[in-house]
C-alpha cells in the first residue's frame, strides 16, 4: 500500500489571480512512511519549525532582503533571524510613512507569514 499526498498551488480559474496553477502528488510506500516522518521532524526541530507547516514555495522563494544584509551567509542562525527582523521592521516603518497604504498592508501581510519561515544559508 502507498500513501499519496496531493496538493495544489495557484488558481485554476481563467483568468486567475496567479500566473500558474500547479497540481502535484507524492507517493510513499507505507513501509517507508515512519522513516520519512522522522526525517521531516528532524529537519523541523533543527530549524525550530516544530509547530509550523512547511510549504515548498517558501523554501524556494528568493528572499531579497537576505542579499541586502552584509555577510548574511556568515551569520549564525540567531544573527540571521535578528538581522532579518530588523530589516523587515525598518521596511514596514518606511512603507507606513509612504503614501502607498496598499503596499504597506500587503508587505505587512507577507512579513507575518514569513515570521517563522526557515532563513536560508
Amino acid at each position: 500500500m502507498y500513501l499519496f499526498y496531493i496538493d495544489e498551488s495557484g488558481t485554476s480559474s481563467i483568468p486567475g489571480n496567479t500566473s500558474h496553477f500547479i497540481l502535484s502528488g507524492l507517493s510513499i510506500p507505507i513501509w517507508n512512511w515512519k522513516d520519512c516522518e522522522k526525517d521531516i521532524n528532524t529537519i523541523k526541530v533543527k530549524y525550530k519549525l516544530e509547530d509550523t507547516e512547511i510549504h515548498a514555495g517558501w523554501l524556494i522563494r528568493n528572499y531579497t532582503e537576505q542579499n541586502k544584509i552584509p555577510n548574511f551567509s556568515g551569520l549564525t542562525t540567531v544573527q540571521r533571524r535578528y538581522e532579518i527582523e530588523k530589516y523587515r521592521k525598518a521596511e514596514l516603518f518606511r512603507l507606513q510613512k509612504s503614501s502607498n497604504k496598499g503596499l504597506y498592508r500587503q508587505t505587512k501581510k507577507i512579513i507575518i507569514k514569513l515570521r517563522h519561515i526557515f532563513i536560508l544559508p
